[in-house]
């Protein structure tokens, strides 16, 4: 238990956090004799602080949206006054705020009007037929006419009977009148039909890009469907954007669905200059009632390079984090780049197969190169082990101009060797996992990589016995915005079939929890204010009906968000 010193030292380092960050104090009490009380206390069952120096308490007094004390029940109820909201907690658990490691804020603001092509559990297709009637649901509901674009999500030719790909004459039967687009489930490619190539310029004299797969017409030159990673940008610019004031409308229901599942710092994991318009323009408004992180695109490092001042901290809740740097593909689309050869060849057929990088080596050095010496903070997706030898060795040539504490993100690090583990622990970064593969595509991943090679997939438990700090996240809209999922399939690692993929590199479920709170904050820079239930941090909580730490670890994605807190504002539910 904690005693009366600990409260009275809380109290002090918190009245100092006060006056230096010009916080509420009461107008009528000398500075120097400060009479500090609590606006909210939580207490009433388990709080887990992810405080290694205090894990558990019993209750947590909250103070102009810090955290004031942390301790015993008796103790922090002297901090309580007449005016002071006393949550019992009813038997639930407090946690810290979720920080989101990586996904795509941006997606939740553009696809409420897009078909759900998922297969189970996220959504109903199960074969090519079902993909066209979820496209066709959509298409009336959406009320489109002839020459309206129609957009789909989440197609994945893996989770079909047919044991193909859907092509442009599937769509066309449909859809004879409109452009349509089945985004690839990776976001790292689409099914295009025959009016949605026409608008983009594709035909049979249409070149393979550099980086890209256009599967082509057997006998052909003609674009069958699917085409990938850099042939699929021109698609993707097409996708129809959101107009006028229904833009912030969408904002604000994105937050309300990162608020549901927990996340009280989200991110944008590759934001356009006209996204992070918008996004400032939002924030100016007072839209943003969560934190915002943005990555700004590679391709525009100038202009994010003039905005680094402004939003280099949190302006409005909106902060420019770094710039996202495109390395490779997915494996579940089979365009992530290895050393060593996929065993069922490409998505083209192709033998030999290796995946290939989105740019060569020396481009990515240089972007590298151009982003540290902004002084800008670099978040590089890397899947697999022959795109991530590239990072790192760009990284050593650059290093100086990192700094001593970049904390250089590798996004994804899905595939990647012992080696380059130890590379990332020589030289600080961050690795970004994303343990939810191990549900979705484990079975996949072992069909096209073998088992040496998918049982190491976001080897967690290995990065931690290096003492590496890693992030766990969800990609999405590439897998649901579900923080519980992401713990679940990090402590269990259990495929749609049943098979554990890498049963060694299982992590507790209190490792599991840090990496999507003290360690999403430390993968920020921002551990001295986030992350743990810690005197004189930011009151983000979460309150969930189970204890993530206690319950059967299987039953951890059942767990349920019941209300989330932003710097003692309960956002969730509003």
């Amino acid at each position: 238990m904690i005693d009366n010193n600990f409260i009275r030292t809380a109290i002090t380092l918190f009245a100092l956090s006060t006056l230096l960050h010009g916080c509420a104090r009461d107008e009528a009490t000398p500075t120097a004799v400060m009479k500090l009380t609590a606006d909210q206390i939580f207490s009433g069952g388990p709080i887990v602080t992810m405080d290694t120096s205090q894990p558990a308490a019993e209750a947590v007094a909250i103070r102009a949206g810090k955290i004031m004390a942390v301790g015993p029940l008796v103790e922090i109820d002297k901090l309580k006054t007449a005016q002071t909201e006393m949550v019992d907690l009813a038997g639930h658990t407090l946690v810290p705020g979720f920080i989101d490691g990586h996904s795509h804020f941006s997606m939740a603001t553009t696809s409420a009007n897009w078909a759900n092509l998922s297969g189970a559990p996220v959504g109903n297709a199960s074969d090519i037929a079902g993909v066209i009637a979820e496209l066709q649901a959509q298409a009336e509901l959406n009320g489109i006419a002839p020459g309206d674009w129609l957009v789909g999500f989440g197609y994945d030719a893996d989770t079909l009977s047919d044991g193909r790909h859907m092509t442009r004459d599937d769509l066309d039967a449909a859809f004879p009148d409109n452009p349509v687009i089945a985004v690839h489930v990776s976001f790292h490619g689409a099914v295009l039909n025959s009016q949605a190539f026409a608008a983009i310029g594709y035909d049979d004299t249409t070149p393979t890009p550099e980086g890209g797969v256009i599967v082509r017409r057997e006998g052909s030159n003609e674009p069958l469907g699917l085409v990938m990673e850099t042939a699929w940008f021109p698609a993707a610019r097409a996708l129809p954007q959101p107009q006028g004031d229904v833009r912030f409308e969408n904002i604000k229901l994105a937050q309300a669905l990162y608020a549901r599942n927990g996340v009280t710092t989200a991110q944008d994991g590759a934001t356009s200059m006209e996204n992070f318009s918008l996004f400032k323009e939002a924030s100016q408004r007072g839209d943003l009632y969560i934190d915002l992180v943005a990555l700004g695109n590679a391709e525009e490092l100038t202009a994010f390079t003039a905005e680094k001042a402004s939003y280099a901290d949190y302006d409005g809740r909106l902060k420019l984090g770094g710039i996202k740097i495109l390395t490779d593909g997915s494996p579940q689309g089979k365009t992530a780049f290895f050393t060593e050869p996929y065993l069922t060849g490409g998505p083209g057929g192709e033998e030999g197969w290796r995946g290939e990088p989105t740019a060569p080596p020396e481009t990515i050095e240089q972007l590298l190169g151009d982003v540290y010496g902004a002084g800008m903070r670099a978040f590089v997706h890397a899947n697999a082990d022959a795109a991530v030898d590239m990072v790192l060795n760009a990284h050593k040539k650059h290093a100086d101009k990192a700094g001593d504490d970049s904390r250089t993100v590798i996004i994804h690090s899905q595939f990647i060797r012992h080696d380059q583990l130890e590379d990332y622990a020589r030289y600080g970064m961050v690795p970004s996992f994303f343990s939810n593969h191990a549900f979705f595509w484990g079975d996949v991943h072992v069909k096209n990589l073998g088992l040496e090679r998918a049982h190491f997939l976001s080897p967690m438990k290995s990065a931690s016995d290096l003492g590496i700090h890693f992030t766990n996240h969800n990609d999405y809209i590439v897998t649901p915005m579900d923080q519980l999922l992401t713990v679940w399939s990090a402590v269990n690692r259990v495929s749609r079939s049943g098979e554990v993929i890498g049963p060694q590199e299982r992590i507790t479920a209190e490792q599991a929890l840090r990496a999507i709170t003290l360690d999403g904050a430390w993968q920020n820079h921002e551990e001295d204010s986030k992350g743990s239930i810690t005197p004189g941090k930011l009151a983000d909580l979460v309150v969930l009906d189970a204890n993530p730490l206690t319950v059967d670890p299987m039953a951890i994605r059942d767990i349920e968000v019941l209300a989330t807190y932003k710097e003692g504002l309960k956002i969730y539910p509003r």
